[in-house]
């Protein structure tokens, strides 16, 4: 009940122009250049804590795939005064817990623990921040902890290789088109030189944002991060320039048969901009546009494909400008038994061609938005959603003032905007298809 009571007032602050915060930061930089961020969160006596560096597997080197997500891993074994694995055994007897995550334009760390051992991972995160210390010994071992996890999430798994694939052709140039992850090749040739190198090159305080959520003060978290953090020295990292994409004038597709395939799935992605890059004003009205078109039961590709004409068990649309350069539009589902591929595929095209033609309604834009603004809402629930949702965007080129206006954003996307940001976007020419089949049977 409180939450339908709290949506509904959103709601109708939204109606009369004055939409809600989303998490009311506050936010400071200490003398070394570390961007800190406090969200308080008074709920339970915890606290979620985050440390983002502004580098991820799109600002490695050519002939290093991977480097990136393996110093992630490479970052728990120790430091001149932790000990190899220590980290977490210390997060875990304090009744934390702990991980990271590598993407192509950020690596991030994070620990949930009692309010009460705050300094203490502060003290742990800003230790290995510039005193990471590796050897062979460490280093070899982990990097086949690395292969394998690529042969178990990547190379076992039909739906990620077609993936992987479908990127790498994708993306003519830009490293968006390598997988996070490495190729196989380059991450037996990492080394710990290069490991060393990589963190000496991305590690220090000035490339790096602080989050703290929970239950906690800005002033709090100010004097434990100075005696912590701000011990840190100030480095010099570099500017992140990055290969140009060029212009893609034909339609790709890819389409793979696996005997571990049971049912076949369609994807079609589509180059689009992000908050950062492109065409940026359409970043909004295409967050509305993947709504109507995929948000749900309600939504005209499930309505229509899967309600109506019957011929898939699923449709979806996604789209996420949080990039740091470019971002994709995508459309997605499996035919119903019976249905074949293509079938589906013309479905959805005579979908999109229905939706250039006669537009969005402006019910299907209300709609969308009341259902994209209630997510806000429920945003504030998660102590680690904001976290997540700041972090990734303030490494990603916006700020934590476009979080906050968010759903004022949103509100402001009308009809037109909406109808122009779909034929700006879907150009077949800017696409990549892909198909995922179960092999033939003998005979077929």
């Amino acid at each position: 009940m409180l939450r339908r009571i709290l949506v509904a007032a959103f709601l109708a602050a939204a109606a009369h122009g004055a939409c809600a915060a989303v998490f009311n930061p506050t936010t400071f930089t200490l003398a070394n250049g570390l961007d800190v961020v406090v969200v308080e969160n008074h709920r339970a006596p915890v606290v979620s804590h985050m440390v983002w560096y502004r580098v991820g597997s799109a600002d490695e080197q050519p002939g290093e795939s991977g480097l990136a997500h393996f110093l992630e891993h490479l970052m728990f074994k120790g430091t001149k005064t932790v000990k190899p694995q220590e980290f977490s055994k210390i997060v875990a007897a304090n009744g934390g817990e702990d991980n990271a995550f590598t993407s192509y334009d950020y690596t991030a760390y994070f620990q949930s623990i009692s309010k009460d051992r705050l300094e203490l991972v502060m003290r742990l995160e800003s230790d290995r921040m510039q005193n990471l210390v590796l050897t062979d010994a460490e280093v070899l071992p982990e990097r086949e902890v690395v292969r394998e996890e690529r042969r178990t999430r990547t190379e076992n798994r039909p739906s990620s290789v077609l993936a992987e694939q479908a990127n790498a052709a994708f993306y003519l140039n830009h490293p968006y088109g390598r997988p996070v992850i490495g190729w196989m090749h380059e991450i037996e040739a990492l080394t710990t030189e290069h490991a060393l190198a990589f963190y000496k090159r991305y590690y220090m305080p000035n490339n790096a944002v602080l989050i703290v959520a929970g239950d906690v003060t800005p002033a709090e978290v100010r004097t434990i991060a100075e005696r912590t953090y701000g011990a840190v020295p100030k480095g010099n990292p570099p500017p992140r320039v990055r290969p140009k994409e060029p212009d893609h004038s034909a339609a790709m597709r890819i389409s793979m048969e696996s005997s571990r395939v049971r049912e076949p799935e369609w994807s079609r992605r589509y180059l689009a901009p992000s908050y950062r890059a492109g065409e940026t004003q359409y970043a909004y009205a295409l967050q509305v546009l993947a709504e109507v078109l995929g948000g749900g039961a309600t939504s005209r590709l499930y309505r229509e494909l899967v309600v109506e004409k019957g011929i898939a068990n699923s449709m979806g649309a996604g789209y996420d400008p949080g990039e740091y350069d470019f971002a994709e539009f995508s459309l997605y589902g499996s035919p119903r038994e019976g249905t074949k591929v293509e079938d589906l595929e013309a479905a959805a095209d005579a979908e999109i061609k229905k939706l250039l033609d006669a537009g969005i309604t402006a019910e299907e834009v209300a709609r969308a938005k009341t259902s994209l603004q209630s997510s806000s809402i429920y945003a504030r629930d998660s102590l680690r959603t904001a976290p997540n949702m700041i972090g990734r965007a303030v490494m990603t080129g916006s700020s934590v003032a476009d979080v906050e206006a968010w759903p004022e954003r949103i509100e402001a996307v009308t009809v037109d905007q909406v109808n122009a940001a779909a034929r700006s976007v879907f150009d077949i020419t800017h696409s990549m298809t892909s198909i995922l089949l179960p092999a033939k049977k003998v005979g077929e």
